[in-house]
């Protein structure tokens, strides 16, 4: 569901939906973007169903690494590093770095990244590289995995957002959720030119003469997604047709939990909202195994070597850090100390 997306997958996906969404609707946008705002649906769950809330809290409390997303990593003999959990949108509050943030930034002689080059260009050669990832290739479509109602509103949906309908259904499960996973206030703002977290920590570096590289390609990404079992694929897709009526909402909770350092109930009121919107919570499974812990696993070894040399920023989506499988406990295993700073 979106939530999740938001936190987990890479400024990919975001530049994915808009490269697929933001052309035919950009030229009738006001110049002004907005701020985006929404309701918190934890704080409105505390008072309409408090077992829930209730749940959901406790396991945020029992959850390893879930309450700092600056970390200091140390290891001795080696110059300091730094992990830095971020979330992929443009909202002001998330550009908003704070000062220790600022200043490893600033110190570090490298960025590292989820996706080191989101260049046009290199989205473009990825897109035409994984056609297979994204498109069907053996005759089926999408109305056939969905009930008529469910297309029907994947095609408004999608109609609204300024797509061409007409080939909606050639494209896999997963990639019509990435569409639908932008609100229209977001879709605006990044049309309108304004970066979310991590492009802006790439762009400041750059600016900053700071080497910026990543730990993933575009094609890791897409397959990481088109991974998860098909059927699971829809399940995901039904969960997010279901609660796109307060998309606005869902993103705001996402962006005051982020703000309050609250990353261990974000994964817990994930499945709230999917059992909400009568999609059972075992869809999301392998969604995690693909998206969260394996990738995990290849950020870890591929981050190995840049923090052997130290003085390294490391910048990813935010819950990609807590818990037992997390990038905190994987550095750990590694034989770091990772401290967290806030």
């Amino acid at each position: 569901m979106r939530l999740i997306r938001t936190f987990l997958l890479s400024t990919t996906l975001l530049v994915l939906s808009a490269a697929l969404l933001l052309p035919a609707q950009a030229a009738g946008l006001a110049v002004q973007a907005p701020a985006c705002r929404g309701k918190n649906m934890l704080r409105e769950m505390k008072v309409t169903d408090a077992a829930a809330h209730a749940r959901i809290m406790a396991a945020a409390e029992a959850t390893e690494n879930g309450d700092a997303l600056l970390w200091k990593i140390e290891r001795a003999g080696t110059p300091t590093s730094y992990l830095f959990g971020t979330m992929h949108l443009t909202d002001d509050r998330i550009a908003k770095l704070s000062r220790s943030v600022d200043t490893v930034l600033k110190d570090a002689r490298r960025l590292i990244l989820e996706v080191g080059d989101m260049s046009g260009g290199n989205m473009a050669r990825a897109l035409t590289g994984a056609r297979d990832l994204i498109m069907f290739t053996d005759g089926r479509r999408l109305d056939q995995l969905l009930s008529k109602d469910e297309y029907a509103k994947v095609v408004e949906l999608l109609k609204h957002s300024g797509f061409p309908v007409q080939v909606a259904g050639a494209f896999r499960p997963w990639v019509v959720t990435m569409m639908l996973a932008l609100s229209d206030c977001e879709r605006r703002r990044a049309s309108e030119g304004l970066l979310p977290l991590d492009m802006r920590l790439a762009k400041d570096a750059r600016t900053r003469g700071v080497k910026v590289t990543g730990l993933e390609s575009l094609e890791q990404q897409f397959r990481a997604m088109a991974g998860v079992p098909e059927a699971d694929q829809v399940e995901m897709l039904r969960a997010s047709l279901r609660s796109y009526d307060r998309i606005d909402d869902v993103v705001e909770t996402t962006v005051q939990l982020y703000l309050a350092r609250q990353l261990g109930a974000v994964w817990p009121f994930q499945l709230a909202l999917a059992e909400k919107f009568g999609v059972s919570p075992k869809a999301f499974k392998s969604a995690e195994q693909s998206l969260v812990f394996s990738r995990n696993v290849g950020m870890r070894d591929k981050a190995l070597e840049a923090l052997a040399e130290g003085g390294v920023l490391i910048a990813v989506g935010a819950l990609h850090l807590p818990g037992k499988r997390g990038l905190v406990a994987l550095f750990r295993e590694a034989g770091y100390t990772l401290t967290a700073v806030e």
